[in-house]
């Protein structure tokens, strides 16, 4: 194995997962922990979108959402999901591939108590990925969420967290002449050792 140093060093791939979204907070102009999260629907389509990542844990990367929405639905049929994480400032991106299972505890629920008011009674508002009739429709079910829940609304039961806990984390840096810096941790279970190997650019 090439021997691994400088921004690659390490022994714990979610250290060094840590240390780079670290040092993209101090670098990225806008959300360092923007993740493009992919999941597979019930006839294996693909989907991707844009979520915040809100904690890396240690051996998990954890997010938020609503259960009843089509990413929610799709992680808990497939029970698996990818992400990427680029940091255009650093040139660097993180790729994760893994098994997913729910924070629906006390976990989900200190988060939820940390965001601002008003995206604690958006959460209670929105019926997300169902059709809407307009904005004025989704602001009057926020106004009528604030007079039911007050200004300290409770965590939703259809809304709460996913930890991807991954079986490959590759790690990118761009090089010069577009040969790039590429090593991929893999295990074949979550209970395995970490392989670690260069890759091609």
């Amino acid at each position: 194995m090439d021997n691994r140093s400088g921004k690659f060093a390490g022994e714990d791939p979610f250290e060094i997962a840590q240390r780079w979204l670290t040092e993209a907070e101090a670098s990225e102009i806008n959300d360092p922990n923007a993740i493009a999260l992919s999941t597979v629907d019930a006839s294996g389509l693909p989907n991707a979108r844009m979520v915040l990542l809100k904690g890396i844990e240690p051996d998990a990367f954890v997010f938020y959402t609503n259960y009843e929405s089509a990413k929610a639905r799709e992680l808990d049929s497939a029970g698996k999901a990818a992400f990427v994480m680029h940091w255009k400032s650093l040139r660097r991106q993180l790729r994760v591939r893994g098994l997913v299972d729910r924070e629906d505890g006390p976990t989900a629920d200190a988060y939820f108590a940390t965001r601002s008011l008003k995206s604690r009674l958006g959460a209670w508002a929105s019926k997300q990925s169902r059709p809407l009739s307009s904005r004025a429709a989704l602001m009057a079910e926020v106004a009528k969420v604030a007079t039911t829940h007050g200004t300290n609304p409770k965590r939703p039961p259809f809304w709460g967290g996913y930890r991807i806990k991954p079986l490959e984390i590759e790690f990118w840096a761009d090089g010069e002449f577009r040969l790039h810096d590429r090593f991929a941790w893999r295990r074949a279970t979550l209970d395995a050792p970490w392989s670690v190997s260069r890759l091609n650019p």
